[in-house]
């Protein structure tokens, strides 16, 4: 049973990572102290659901934490650095700071160092995060111990929830676009004057008309979609934004 440890003060240990070309040791009083951390904890670089969705979403939502009083959102994972320094450079990640904790020590002495060793990963941090003030833990989301990896507590949502209920998440929003298209680049430049940031989805010639009938029913791009509504091409988006003004 994995041990609670809200009111208690984080581990006293020192990080090994690493820079473009040095080493950067980093303590956990530089991390902590007087600041206001959320911490997640992964069993492992480049792994599926850390790649997918752990990692990506707190970057995603890093905006409405720091808009609700964290100052911090720290990624810890039972990696050398050089293994992390890699992996970041393929996440979306801006707005976390990617720790290793390459000999386990931080996650031994949070009690939460696993056996993965019929996987193959040996000792490995098991999933949880936690919301630390100055050092000190004030919550945890521990997941559940069950067979394999469950992924349940310990996501971006649940902790921003706890933190603010209230808070404003950003919007997902998406085009389907295809190079060239001038109609597209008018959807994009409305979509960036009303405050949106977007995924851009460039489909090539051959493959366009399929994907776009196949997703949307319709032939043409572009086609936005915001927090998974189908909002149509430009007309339909010009409309409505002039709605939602």
């Amino acid at each position: 049973m994995f041990e609670n440890r809200e009111g208690q003060r984080v581990p006293q240990v020192t990080f090994r990572a690493r820079n473009e070309s040095d080493w950067k040791p980093i303590t956990t009083d530089e991390i902590f102290k007087g600041k206001t951390v959320v911490v997640f904890s992964l069993p492992g670089a480049f792994t599926p659901t850390c790649s997918s969705t752990h990692v990506p979403r707190y970057n995603e939502l890093a905006p409405a934490f720091f808009a609700s009083g964290v100052e911090r959102i720290v990624c810890i994972s039972v990696n050398d650095a050089f293994v992390m320094n890699e992996w970041a450079r393929t996440q979306e990640c801006g707005n976390i700071l990617m720790l290793p904790d390459g000999n386990g020590e931080f996650t031994q002495k949070m009690g939460m160092l696993v056996d993965k060793a019929d996987l193959g990963f040996g000792k490995r941090s098991w999933r949880y995060s936690m919301l630390v003030k100055d050092g000190v833990i004030e919550k945890m989301f521990i997941e559940p111990e069950k067979p394999g990896d469950p992924f349940e507590v310990s996501d971006a949502d649940t902790m921003l929830d706890y933190i603010n209920p209230k808070a404003k998440k950003p919007d997902q929003v998406a085009v389907l676009t295809r190079e060239g298209c001038g109609f597209c680049a008018k959807a994009k430049k409305l979509l960036k004057d009303l405050g949106y940031q977007y995924s851009e989805v460039v489909l090539n010639h051959s493959d366009r008309s399929r994907v776009v009938g196949a997703i949307t029913g319709r032939g043409t791009v572009p086609q936005v979609f915001i927090n998974g509504k189908h909002i149509g091409g430009l007309e339909e988006l010009e409309r409505w934004a002039q709605k939602a003004a």
